[in-house]
Order: C-alpha cells, then sequence, then structure tokens
C-alpha cells in the first residue's frame, strides 16, 4: 500500500505520531487511507453543501474498512465572475487544482482517492490529476441544482443572464428583471441546465471515472447521499482490485465520453476539458476526434439552453444510463470497458431504458443526425474553432455578414448593450484567449445580451476566447491561433465580411492571404493585459486551446 510509506515501520514513528496528534487510532492506521477530496465553500452554489457529500462518502469508506482523510480544494463560481477580471481565472484555476491535489496526495501517500466537485473547472482539474498521478480514484460529485420557475416556467441561469439583454432592450421592466433575480436559481447543486458543470459530471459518468447517477441525481435529492456512500464503498473495491485511473480513462472510454458529449449537447468548454484529461491519461486527441463523433452521433438531448428541460427532467427520463442504453443500440460506445463500479459499462446500464422520449430522444428518432457539438476551420481559424451546434437556431448554422470587431469583451457588451449590433453583425471579440486574456474568459454576457434582445437568430459571434456552457446561438469560441499568437483573427477590421458555414466546418474572412500578410507588416501587438500576480506565468506557459489550454 502506498500509505506503508507513512504509517508502517520503526522510522515512520514520528510520522504516526503526527496522525495520533489529529486523534486518529492505531486501527485506522492499518486501514487503507483514502484521501476525500473537498471543494466545499461557501461561495460557489454548487459547492456550498459538499460537505454533506464528504460525510456520506467518508461514512461509505468506514463501512468498507477504509480510512477517509478530507483535504480541501479551490472552485471558482463562474456565474459570480462572469463579467469582470474574476473569469479570467476560472479556467487558469483548473491547472491549479489538478497540480494541489497531486500535491495533497503524493505527500500524504493516500491510497486512493474520492474527488468531490460539482462546477465547471474543478471537475476537470480533479480528474486530471487522479489521471496523472494514475491511483485508484473515482469522482462523486454534488449534482445538479433544481430549475427555478418564471411565470410558471422552468429557468434556469441562462434565462437570468437573457432576461438582463431583455431589460436593456426595453423588452422587460425591473420588477420582472428582479422576479429572474430571486427565482432562477432557487438552492444548492449546479445550475441547472447542460451548462459545463453537468456536462462535465456527465462526461464523468460516461469515461467511467464516476457512478451511474453521479451527472444527474439533484443536489437535494436523497439519492445524492445514497450515491456518495456507494461512492465510498467502491474506492475501496478499486483499491482492492488495483483498477487505477488510467485503467478507467484511457482512448476507448474517452471516445465514450466523446459520443455521449454528442448526444446530450454539452458545453463547448467540454472540448477543453477532454483534451486536458487525454494530454494527462497520454492518449492522442484532437479536434478531428470531436468532428469525427459529431458526424457519427446524433444528438439526443435538448436540455436548457438548447431547449426547455433541465438536469432533473433528464435524471426521470434515466440518465445516463439510458442516454448510453441508446448509443449502445447502433454500437456507438464500447460497453466491456471497467468503470469505477469495478463493472463493465454494459453491466452498469442492463436493464436501463428511456422513461420521455421528449427529453432523451430514441436514437432513430434524434433531434439531429449529427453531435451536439462541431469543429470548424478556415482563414481565421487554421487550427480550428468550436460551436455549440445543438443550441443554434437552423437559420444560422450557414451565416455571412460584416465584422464588428472588438478587442475585449467589455468593449463588446457596451456596444450590445447601446444598441450598435444589428441584424446580420458578426461580433468579432479577440485578446481573449488562453495568453491574450489570459486565461480565456467565458463569455455569456454578450451572447445572453443577444439572446435577451432577440438578436440570436440574426447575429453571430466569434472570439478566441469561450463561451459558457449557458450560451446560446451561433457563439464560435476557442479560435486558433489566438489573436495574442499572431491569428489572422488579431488581423481582422471593421467590415470585413465573415462566412460561417457550421455544417460544412468551414469559417473564412473575405480577406485575401495577401492582404493578411500586408496587414501583418503593419501590426503592432497590444500590451499584455496583466502584468503581475500568477496570470502572468499561466500567460507565459499556456498551450494554444486546440490542445486544450493545458499548460506546458
Amino acid at each position: 500500500m502506498r500509505s506503508d510509506n507513512v504509517t508502517k515501520g520503526i522510522e515512520r514513528a514520528p510520522n504516526r505520531s503526527l496522525f495520533y496528534a489529529m486523534g486518529y487510532t492505531k486501527e485506522e492506521l492499518e486501514r487503507p487511507l483514502v484521501g476525500v477530496v473537498s471543494a466545499k465553500s461557501e461561495i460557489v452554489p454548487g459547492h456550498m453543501h459538499l460537505d454533506k457529500v464528504a460525510e456520506a462518502v467518508k461514512a461509505g469508506i468506514r463501512m468498507a474498512g477504509g480510512t477517509p482523510i478530507e483535504v480541501p480544494a479551490i472552485g471558482v463560481c463562474d456565474g459570480i465572475a462572469m463579467g469582470h477580471i474574476g473569469m479570467k481565472y476560472s479556467l487558469a484555476s483548473r491547472e491549479l487544482i489538478a497540480d494541489s491535489v497531486e500535491t495533497m496526495t503524493m505527500a500524504h501517500a493516500f491510497d486512493g482517492l474520492v474527488l468531490i466537485p460539482n462546477c465547471d473547472k474543478i471537475v476537470p482539474g480533479m480528474i486530471m490529476a487522479a489521471v496523472r498521478m494514475n491511483i485508484p480514484a473515482l469522482v462523486c460529485s454534488g449534482g445538479p441544482m433544481m430549475s427555478g420557475l418564471v411565470g410558471g416556467e422552468e429557468t434556469s441561469l441562462s434565462k437570468m443572464f437573457e432576461a438582463v439583454g431583455a431589460r436593456k432592450a426595453g423588452l422587460i421592466d425591473d420588477d420582472k428583471l428582479l422576479e429572474f433575480e430571486e427565482n432562477v436559481c432557487p438552492g444548492c447543486g449546479s445550475c441547472s441546465g447542460m451548462y459545463t458543470a453537468n456536462s462535465m459530471n456527465c462526461l464523468s459518468e460516461a469515461v467511467g471515472i464516476a457512478l451511474p447517477g453521479n451527472g444527474t441525481i439533484p443536489a437535494v435529492h436523497s439519492g445524492r447521499i445514497q450515491l456518495a456512500k456507494h461512492s465510498g464503498m467502491a474506492i475501496m473495491n478499486l483499491i482492492e482490485k488495483d483498477i487505477k485511473a488510467r485503467d478507467i480513462i484511457n482512448e476507448k472510454s474517452l471516445k465514450n465520453a466523446l459520443a455521449c458529449d454528442m448526444a446530450l449537447g454539452c458545453s463547448s468548454n467540454s472540448v477543453l476539458h477532454l483534451l486536458a484529461i487525454a494530454n494527462e491519461a497520454g492518449v492522442d486527441f484532437s479536434l478531428e476526434n470531436f468532428n469525427e463523433y459529431s458526424g457519427r452521433v446524433p444528438n439526443l438531448c435538448h436540455l436548457a439552453p438548447a431547449g426547455p428541460t433541465h438536469m432533473h427532467d433528464l435524471n426521470y427520463a434515466g440518465g445516463l444510463p439510458a442516454v448510453l442504453t441508446e448509443l449502445a443500440k447502433k454500437d456507438l460506445i464500447d460497453t466491456s470497458l471497467i468503470t469505477a463500479t469495478g463493472k463493465t459499462v454494459a453491466e452498469n446500464i442492463k436493464g436501463a431504458y428511456v422513461k420521455n422520449n421528449e427529453i432523451i430522444r430514441p436514437i432513430d428518432d434524434p433531434y439531429s443526425e449529427t453531435g451536439g457539438i462541431a469543429i470548424m476551420w478556415g482563414n481565421i481559424a487554421q487550427d480550428g474553432c468550436v460551436v455549440k451546434r445543438s443550441a443554434v437556431a437552423p437559420e444560422m448554422l450557414k451565416h455571412s455578414g460584416p465584422a464588428r470587431v472588438f478587442d475585449s469583451e467589455d468593449e463588446a457588451i457596451e456596444a450590445i448593450y447601446n444598441g450598435k449590433i444589428t441584424d446580420g453583425d458578426v461580433v468579432v471579440i479577440r485578446y481573449e484567449g488562453p495568453k491574450g486574456g489570459p486565461g480565456m474568459r467565458e463569455m455569456l454576457n454578450p451572447t445572453s445580451a443577444l439572446a435577451g434582445m432577440k438578436l440570436d437568430k440574426t447575429v453571430a459571434l466569434i472570439t478566441d476566447g469561450r463561451f459558457s456552457g449557458a450560451s446560446r446561438g451561433a457563439s464560435i469560441g476557442h479560435v486558433c491561433p489566438e489573436a495574442a499568437s499572431g491569428g489572422n483573427i488579431g488581423l481582422l477590421k471593421e467590415g470585413d465580411i465573415i462566412e460561417i458555414d457550421i455544417p460544412g466546418a468551414s469559417i473564412n474572412a473575405q480577406v485575401s492571404d495577401e492582404e493578411f500578410d500586408k496587414r501583418r507588416k503593419d501590426y503592432v501587438a497590444p500590451p499584455p493585459k496583466v502584468d503581475s500576480g500568477w496570470l502572468v506565468r499561466y500567460m507565459r506557459n499556456v498551450d494554444a486551446a486546440s490542445k486544450g489550454a493545458v499548460m506546458k
């Protein structure tokens, strides 16, 4: 056991004395030591209840003969960080989380890990650490928030941001805005649509590193506490059988996650995170893999922001086991793979079925024959860009219009709020990539403002930054190379015609190579947006979004 390094032998008497100082007993030190990594805090709705989940996990570990040891992890609330300098820290924090989980695990010789995240960067950050260290590990998240009710209709955070745009456009009054403000987020849990947090919690289940139910059982449901207890028991089984993170997460299981990503219509951020996890697992993954699966796997779900349903609806419709069962009908997933239950995918989904064909469409009657995510290439995205295709209106799948160019999100949102964007425009926001931002801010404010102003079916938005999973419309992000790395998006001028063809996987400016070369000679890069703090180190070392924005 790894923990023998701190609990066994005469020379480890000093180590044991420190355990005894904390109240551990000799009997506890003779059992496997299991790290319980909890991101509980009082600043993230998705994390405010994780102490309850952690206590249930620890109970499960003790029931199965282990010694749980709880340690903390940080986590940014993307909604609270949105629209100001705080959002620069969100994606970058993923690397800090991975490093800190590695630090606590290696320094204290844990035999296994139960990872308790819930929100956006925390889930992939913890998984990256587990795969990097390759020890027995599983994820037990905090579960999704219930949807709110406004005017008798289910609603969620994406509608809250859109309501701001509607208020700016004079489509609703202050009283209606307040009704949204007080009712869209009714309690604890990760925000209730198929946003990034819930996307990654579902994909954790699809890739096999979490137990069935992890992605969809509501935070307030007793089933979440039961899942946590079973997760505590399951880690002891993984330790006993020596089933490690890379036994579960590998090329085949990542392709299962890709298939599920397309079927669910996950957040475009899932592209960044799956690439980063694959990098830690030593798996050769690229944007081409996403388009391959988008062409093969139909889109079965239209949860918010693509549609009116939410995570609790998906749970009641059968959850991920039902989705995986539909995919298995056409051999779109490998059901032979081992998972965190110690059983195969096939064993996990045995008996699962779709209970509501409107929430989870049958494989032969999908929302679309193509998956929820699409990758495009062209002369302003030679290394690719990403769009959540399932949340794009049909009339915007192909679009041509004049570029409205902004060098920051702040400039763009000011123009949108002041009514300076009109039908047909293509809003270009640059210098918001991993290096240029730095930190690749999510652009939920501008996309939601456009949607709230009823411009999401006439105006496109492209950026070298990224979008929240709550964004909808022709919101095209992760443009690579980014402007700060010399990409052509940095050379675009006001009025350049941009041609977008999502089905054709292309995005181009009507600008010749010769003209781009001429502009490049006259190009003067703006100064970096930060000059102090750890974001400077991040800016110097982060790789491109097309490679997962991982630290080199």
